[in-house]
């Protein structure tokens, strides 16, 4: 018997190496990830101050603190396509990315090295059992608060706050837009 199997919900347990396809701007190498979120109820109505909005962190590759899903750009993608596959990748995620949230530079940790770091939202509506950085990364859904007391990088909290304002304003325009409701 053969069992056919589309194509489009395979994943590659096998992550990207090297840096021979890495973009650069100025000296800077380019790095993009996603934040992504998810609502814990059903219902996207309610505020994300009130907990129900998590977001998914993931362990560093060398297991110091946690992060959003992010790595190199190269060129052979779009910024949208590298940001999906990082998230891919590291967090075993895939879902709706969404408007970028910004650009920053930043100097690693661990390198003398400069960064241009890119991020984007994605809303999560698939998470994988089995992925490339499975075995080297642990992943958890936190609240926001949570998430900005444990992620490493500043740079990244900042993301983080730019995506809550995002929603929040969203939601505030949504319920505008239903208005008043009156029942005869």
């Amino acid at each position: 018997m053969v069992t056919l199997v589309s194509q489009e919900n395979m994943v590659a347990l096998v992550s990207r190496t090297g840096r021979h396809l890495q973009r650069y701007s100025k000296g800077r190498r380019q790095v993009v990830g996603c934040i992504p979120y998810r609502y814990k109820i059903a219902k996207q109505t309610s505020l994300v101050e009130a907990g129900e909005l998590e977001v998914l962190v993931i362990s560093s590759q060398k297991g110091k603190g946690m992060l959003f899903p992010k790595g190199g750009w190269e060129k052979d993608e779009s910024i949208k396509e590298a940001a999906l596959r990082e998230t891919l990748e590291e967090a075993g995620v895939r879902g709706v990315i969404q408007r970028e949230l910004g650009k920053w530079n930043f100097k690693s940790k661990t390198h003398d090295t400069y960064y241009e770091g890119y991020m984007f939202p994605l809303l999560v509506e698939e998470q994988l059992d089995f992925w490339p950085e499975k075995d080297v990364r642990q992943r958890k859904w936190m609240n926001v608060q949570e998430a900005r007391e444990v992620c490493q990088y500043l740079w990244m909290k900042e993301a983080l706050d730019k995506l809550v304002n995002r929603l929040t304003t969203q939601q505030h325009v949504d319920v505008e837009q239903v208005g008043p409701c009156s029942v005869s």
